[in-house]
């Protein structure tokens, strides 16, 4: 990795590691029951520290992000040089060659355990109604996570001693127990807003567990889906179109835009980050990953790409590939440069308008062609950089862009596919009763600007979806669901073992934990 923003990552390493040691387990023996801090009947700060302790979860480079797109035809952390190295670590993500030990896939196995511990322990302190459910869903959220990435969910009952080691649910029966907390606890939740756990959010993320049911049974080799499941998830998608406030937004990155608590109209779910005060607010990391040392203000870490094979899966005119967008506190952008989506080509200052360079003096031209491996003079251009999160010009290092998890065209792209897996049509709203339909809502409204599909197919369906839902962390589970995730895609020409299909549990919580098992081929 670059020396210059070593240092960076140091601090904020610092500053996460200090957050995230609060919320891990500890293994066997080291905590009891005495030294947990209590409440103090102050159960409104620890639901507050509980959505808190999410932020460097979901939004850090070291966490879920890499593991959910950097496995996928979707991105990639090419190695530049020296800059990037860091002794393989994304190499190894999307090549399907990591191992055990890899430090990423450790850190988000405890940063998530850490979440679901806490949204456990803040039950034991006899929270309201609501706070309870908000709470509840949180747990539920990240077990889903856990069950989706790794098969195995550790859990305790709230106050239970943390001397003996959790107990462990795996595929179907942590499934099912995630279904029925959900069930459980939507009638005690509000219809938002957004950033707080909401009965829409229920319903999305019930429709992710029916919609990928026939994966947790056999990930290798699934049966085919239930219709029955499938007119689960249709019926959680016509009460979210019907009764819920959602539509599209005016603007497709507004639902990522610093103002995006307003503007998001799609935004069903997110993390609500409030600018300059938001502990461990990291967002600001989306946009510095991908882009070039000389952009934004010296702040960019020439990190991921997008693959030229999945940029071509765009219509020149879709506005979700790239657009000139601006906000409140925008610069000029007197270039009229594209700044949000894609950057392919000659990059400029979005003040000055001037083109901009490399560290070698030659223009900044980013290029398609990428590989893992860079090693060339042109390693700092390679690679189509993206931008999903437009920058909060006003508050460049803590930044108002709220986190989204569950958006509504996600809801829209779930029922068309569970259709197409034989689930009965249904109209509601004004999106259409078919796959073709219901895709199209999506692609020919002003915010998108795409043209009309005349046929719709399973393989349509998931095109849309990595159009529609890229980089928002999506793209493994689509690929494992489509049977597309071990075959060969661009900077990895094989076939990958199945065991790639889960990542491996941390050795060191295998050693203090015996109902924790290794996952099979690691």
């Amino acid at each position: 990795m670059l020396k210059k923003i070593t240092i960076v990552f140091l601090v904020f390493g610092l500053i996460i590691t200090e957050a995230c040691t609060k919320l891990d387990e500890r293994f066997q023996g080291d905590t009891t029951q005495s030294n947990v801090a209590s409440s103090n009947g102050n159960t409104g700060v620890l639901l507050q520290s509980l959505y808190n302790s999410m932020t460097s979860t979901f939004t850090w480079v070291l966490n879920v992000f890499p593991l959910q797109e950097i496995c996928t035809d979707e991105a990639i952390f090419p190695t530049r040089g020296g800059d990037w190295d860091d002794n393989g670590i994304w190499r190894s993500l999307h090549s399907h060659k990591w191992a055990a030990n890899h430090d990423v896939i450790k850190k988000c196995f405890n940063s998530l355990n850490g979440i679901n511990y806490q949204a456990t322990d803040l039950l034991r302190y006899n929270p309201t109604v609501q706070q309870q459910a908000e709470a509840r869903f949180i747990r539920a959220w990240v077990m889903y996570l856990l069950l989706d990435m790794y098969d195995q969910v550790p859990y305790r009952d709230p106050g239970e001693s943390l001397v003996g080691p959790s107990r462990v649910r795996k595929g179907t029966e942590a499934l099912d127990y995630i279904i029925s907390e959900l069930n459980g606890i939507e009638s005690d939740l509000p219809g938002g807003p957004a950033y707080i756990a909401n009965k829409y959010a229920v319903k999305t993320l019930l429709m992710k567990c029916y919609l990928n049911k026939m994966i947790y049974k056999n990930r290798a080799d699934p049966p085919a889906a239930d219709p029955a499941d499938m007119n689960i998830v249709i019926g959680l998608a016509d009460d979210i179109i019907k009764n819920g406030p959602f539509g599209f937004s005016l603007n497709y990155y507004d639902n990522f835009a610093p103002d995006n608590t307003t503007k998001g109209k799609e935004n069903i779910f997110t993390l609500l980050n409030e600018a300059g005060s938001t502990p461990n607010n990291s967002i600001w990391i989306t946009w510095c990953l991908s882009l070039h040392y000389s952009q934004d203000f010296g702040a960019g870490f020439n990190g991921c790409s997008t693959l030229s094979d999945f940029y071509k899966k765009f219509e020149p005119a879709d506005k979700r590939r790239g657009i000139v967008y601006s906000t409140v506190g925008s610069p000029p952008n007197p270039a009229n440069a594209i700044n949000a989506g894609f950057l392919v080509g000659q990059q400029y200052d979005y003040f000055s308008g001037e083109p901009l360079f490399d560290r070698h003096g030659a223009p900044l031209v980013f290029i398609p062609e990428v590989n893992n491996i860079e090693t060339g003079i042109n390693n700092e251009v390679t690679g189509i950089r993206a931008i999903k999160y437009f920058p909060d010009w006003a508050n460049f290092s803590s930044p108002d862009n709220d986190f989204v998890f569950f958006r509504f065209t996600d809801v829209l792209l779930m029922k068309a596919e569970a259709i197409e897996r034989g689930g009965a049509a249904t109209n509601a709203g004004i999106y259409g009763s078919d796959a073709k339909s219901i895709l199209n809502s999506i692609r020919m409204d002003s915010s998108r600007g795409a043209s009309a599909l005349s046929t719709v197919s399973l393989d349509d369906i998931y095109d849309e979806r990595g159009r529609e839902l890229w980089w928002e962390g999506w793209r493994r589970q689509d690929m494992i669901r489509f049977k597309k995730f071990l075959l060969p895609f661009q900077e990895k020409n094989y076939q990958s073992d199945p065991a790639y299909l889960l990542f491996p549990i941390p050795d060191e919580q295998i050693a203090v934990n015996p109902n924790l098992k290794q996952n099979s081929g690691y």
